[in-house]
């Protein structure tokens, strides 16, 4: 009995051990997960691999991810994120793999072995669409930030200005090139801070919206200096947040005339956690990360100058600011951003939103997966837009929609 008593002692150190312990991986996982959503791996998980190539035939074979199956016409990105392909349609199925079309090798050595991955960039240049294009430097608070001026078909005073999204470049906007000049529109493809193209922020981290706006503010004044007066903002993924966050809080929102997103992030809070579950993080892991991030005291953590504010990225609460009209283009099965933000908005906003849901699309692949669609959604709507009252006129009502493929 009396050594069974001397035990106990010992056995509440070890319990005691396990737990330190355990919650010293927790915090440490937790600090991880923070630090990764304010500067993300530059290189993503290659999951594809090439089986199989036949450069006479003009196919090659793939494992059959979710991605590798999907219809269209896309990037694969493989060895250390230079090398570059293009893929086109889907020609067979079978047993794991899947046979596409090789429409071009950019760069790299791409033989059988090789892992790589699906994008929706496709274009890496303006150029390659045959249209004029500039190499410009909008003027930011940080320093000069690269940018491609593709100038309409016709001189016009009407710009579009495209914002990429979280660790990504420009290039993925080069997809909406073509119908907006069609359309009688400049467009204008920024860099940001911390893309590893525009001049960085002194902490180097990413501020999932909060910050970043000035730079599109920024490029909105460049366009007004080249005498735009009208100007639609576009974003893709985190850039859908940018630039709503510009059209509420920017000092020039008055020229702002229309919002377009694609696969937008409307509440980060909410996408936070839908990424943080499919991750098959515990719960306490997402919250904590998520009150790293928008605390102060958490600075010497996270490595932040400034916490993110993330009841002001959340659209769905701020719905009422919003003032002029806006596409929406999210797919149901994106798989990265909930479409439930997308919904919600156009639900709450039904006077001035537009919402075209896809099926099947993926995470900022719409464009790939169903061109026709997603660039007469945006053709329909900047009609619209320009048959628009002018501003300080009541918007027109019926302009929500839920348009299905």
């Amino acid at each position: 009995m009396g050594r069974r008593t001397r035990a106990l002692p010992s056995v509440a150190v070890a319990i005691g051990s396990v737990a330190t312990a355990g919650l010293l991986f927790a915090g440490a996982v937790t600090a991880s997960v923070a630090r990764t959503v304010l500067r993300p791996p530059r290189r993503a998980e290659h999951d594809i691999r090439v089986v199989a190539v036949d450069r006479n035939a003009g196919t090659v074979v793939l494992t059959a991810t979710v991605d590798a199956l999907l219809p269209g016409d896309y990037s694969f990105w493989f060895g250390e994120e230079a090398e570059h392909a293009r893929l086109g349609e889907i020609l067979d199925r079978s047993h794991g793999t899947v046979t596409r079309r090789l429409i071009a090798v950019d760069s790299g050595d791409f033989v059988p072995g090789v892992r790589g991955r699906i994008s929706g960039w496709f274009h890496l240049h303006p150029g390659e669409l045959g249209v004029p294009v500039e190499d410009v430097r909008v003027r930011t608070s940080l320093g000069n930030a690269p940018a491609w001026q593709i100038p309409a078909e016709q001189p016009t005073r009407r710009w579009v200005i495209q914002v990429h999204g979280r660790a990504t470049l420009r290039q993925e906007a080069i997809r909406a090139i073509p119908v907006f000049r069609a359309a009688g529109w400049t467009s204008l493809l920024i860099s940001y801070r911390n893309d590893g193209e525009a001049p960085p922020s002194p902490d180097r981290r990413y501020a999932l919206g909060d910050v970043e706006w000035l730079d599109v503010e920024a490029a909105v004044l460049y366009a007004l200096d080249q005498g735009a007066e009208q100007v639609v903002l576009m974003g893709w993924s985190m850039g859908g947040t940018t630039v709503l966050q510009a059209a509420t809080r920017s000092g020039l929102a008055d020229v702002i005339t229309g919002v377009v997103l694609d696969s937008p992030v409307i509440n980060w809070t909410d996408t936070l956690r839908y990424q943080g579950e499919a991750a098959s993080l515990p719960g306490p892991v997402q919250a904590g990360a998520l009150r790293l991030i928008s605390s102060r005291w958490a600075r010497p953590v996270t490595g932040q100058d400034q916490p993110i504010d993330l009841d002001r990225l959340d659209f769905i609460a701020r719905a009422d600011e919003l003032d002029v009209p806006i596409l929406i283009m999210h797919s149901d099965d994106d798989g990265f951003v909930p479409v439930n933000g997308s919904r919600e908005l156009a639900a709450a906003r039904p006077d001035i939103v537009t919402f075209v849901p896809f099926a099947g699309a993926r995470h900022c692949k719409l464009w790939n997966y169903d061109r026709e669609r997603w660039e007469g959604a945006i053709t329909q709507w900047l009609d619209r837009l320009e048959a628009r009252p002018s501003s300080g006129a009541e918007p027109e009502s019926g302009q929500a929609s839920d348009q299905r493929p």
